[in-house]
């Protein structure tokens, strides 16, 4: 069993959908609008993909690890050194780093204030 996608709505659909295509070397796996005429766009692999929907007013995502409701989503990356080199070539500080069994993790946020976690593990997961 694996997450097949998440789905975060974003303030710019190009900004978020190059940002992540970028990061991750991920390619378009679709786009368009929903059904009610919303710009969106699947940015992933054959696996698993980011959903992006273009958020109709403006605002911005705030953390709370307080209250119930998502704080952030975790992606394993084979090389976390490389990865933190590519969010500084896209501009982007990381922040909290932390190294305990089973993996080493960096975390940022995006250009709508979503935290996201990168992980490398020690050994290679299988599925």
């Amino acid at each position: 069993m694996f997450i097949e996608h998440v789905n975060l709505t974003v303030s710019n659909l190009m900004r978020s959908a190059d940002f992540y295509r970028r990061l991750f070397g991920w390619s378009v796996r679709w786009q368009g609008a929903t059904k009610d005429g919303t710009p969106a766009a699947h940015l992933g692999d054959e696996r698993c993909y980011l959903a992006l929907f273009e958020a109709p007013k403006p605002g911005r995502w705030s953390i709370d690890y307080e209250a119930v409701g998502f704080n952030h989503f975790g992606m394993v990356v084979d090389d976390l050194d490389a990865m933190k080199r590519r969010l500084g070539e896209l501009g982007v500080e990381h922040g909290d780093e932390q190294d305990y069994e089973p993996g080493r993790r960096v975390y940022f946020i995006d250009p709508d204030g979503i935290e996201v976690e990168l992980v490398q593990y020690e050994t290679a997961l299988t599925t």
